[in-house]
């Protein structure tokens, strides 16, 4: 991308906060020579750019400094060190509620909210209507924000903030507060927005939703950016390190030439293979067998071996384990095993990847043997029966009957 382009350029940015027992402590150093705190370091020597149009998302477990990092970028605290520079006006979705006076309706913050992101009265008459209707508030934009529901906040927040015409939009977990229909319509609003240059720069424990919004992710860990890439790519390493919190880290083994293939290889997957009645291509709605072949390097019990299935956007579109199905899983040292997995393939033309897991309980936080991304590829290539839209086939019986004049 050409420097013209860029919109922001994070450049080394360190913050340090002191941490104090107490106010006396606080006190006592500011009028003694002695140190009375000790540091935490929430940023650690932090860059990237992003360019215009682009999406980054920024992930990481709990006190990794990811709002950290968001508010030093929306001004709202300054770094211990480093520099950001701004190419263009920078609107920021944080914790719900700031910037809005509970003791004023929902129209008149809209009006001290969109002052204090920058925006003039004239600014604002103009987008009015328009922030309330999309926020789908009806008569409760005359209604004190005090007897607003953290739903409604979120709403009204957003249309301000979507109808600002931020050239950065940074958006901090604000989409998991309210219901489906809302967090699908402010998702259709940032693609539409990113189509027309704005740059969004997203949060969220939803892997799903960064997936399909992101262009680039950054993983933080500790405070320092220990990776940047796809988002499978990042992810992957994330699902990594998730899994090192619930095993010992010595332990936990990481593939370097194959960075989706990871765990304390324990039980090892050998190979995924998917197989189908037609050996020459599969069909939608095909029965296929989706094997996962594994080798155990000591004896083990109650293990699990499951299976996810994605598209071609890394989405996954269904996932199953034996843990789910009630099964016992006792390994044997130096033994081999097949774990099969046999289903209809009701899902739409195109191209999927299978990756596989082998860990103790419900899920691959817990003990991760062996986690393998993209263990195998295949290809739907047509549909048996009648063509359909998207991703499931449903099957759906349909009904036409004439009713009598008399109904």
């Amino acid at each position: 991308m050409s420097q013209q382009n860029k919109l922001l350029e994070v450049k080394n940015i360190t913050k340090i906060y002191k941490i104090y027992k107490s106010n006396i402590d606080r006190l006592k150093e500011l009028f003694t020579n002695k140190t009375y705190h000790r540091e935490f370091v929430s940023n650690d020597n932090i860059s990237f750019d992003l360019y215009e149009s682009q999406s980054l998302g920024i992930i990481g477990v709990n006190g990794a400094g990811k709002s950290t990092i968001l508010k030093i970028i929306a001004g709202v605290i300054a770094p211990s060190s480093g520099e950001i520079i701004k190419h263009g006006r920078v609107t920021a979705l944080l914790e719900l509620g700031t910037g809005f006076n509970d003791e004023l309706n929902g129209h008149e913050n809209i009006f001290l909210n969109g002052t204090l992101i920058g925006m003039e009265k004239e600014e604002i008459d103009k987008v009015l209507d328009d922030i309330i209707s999309f926020s789908e508030l009806g008569d409760y934009i005359y209604e004190p924000i005090r007897t607003y529901s953290s739903g409604m906040k979120m709403r009204l927040a957003f249309s301000i903030a979507i109808y600002s015409q931020p050239k950065i939009l940074i958006v901090d977990e604000a989409l998991s507060v309210g219901d489906a229909h809302f967090a699908l319509k402010c998702t259709n609003a940032l693609k539409q927005r990113k189509k027309n240059k704005m740059s969004i720069i997203y949060v969220s424990h939803d892997l799903g939703s960064l997936k399909l919004l992101c262009d680039k992710i950054i993983l933080l860990n500790h405070g320092k950016m220990i990776e940047q890439g796809t988002p499978e790519d990042t992810i992957n390493t994330y699902n990594f390190l998730i899994a090192t919190l619930n095993e010992d880290e010595e332990k936990m083994l990481i593939k370097e030439e194959k960075k989706s293939s990871f765990g304390t290889f324990d039980v090892r997957i050998e190979k995924v293979a998917i197989k189908s009645l037609n050996a020459n291509f599969i069909s939608s709605g095909d029965t296929v067998s989706i094997q996962v072949h594994i080798n155990s390097t000591e004896d083990i019990s109650c293990m699990t071996v499951g299976i996810v299935i994605r598209d071609k956007f890394a989405q996954d579109i269904f996932g199953t384990n034996t843990f789910h199905h009630d099964m016992k899983i006792d390994l044997k040292k130096e033994k081999n095993y097949i774990c099969n997995f046999s289903l209809p393939l009701n899902i739409g033309v195109g191209k999927y990847t299978i990756t596989a897991a082998v860990h103790s309980n419900e899920t691959h936080l817990q003990d991760c043997a062996h986690w393998l991304d993209h263990a195998t590829s295949f290809e739907i290539l047509d549909t048996i029966g009648n063509n359909f839209l998207g991703i499931c086939k449903l099957n759906p019986t349909i009904t036409f009957t004439q009713k009598d004049d008399d109904d």
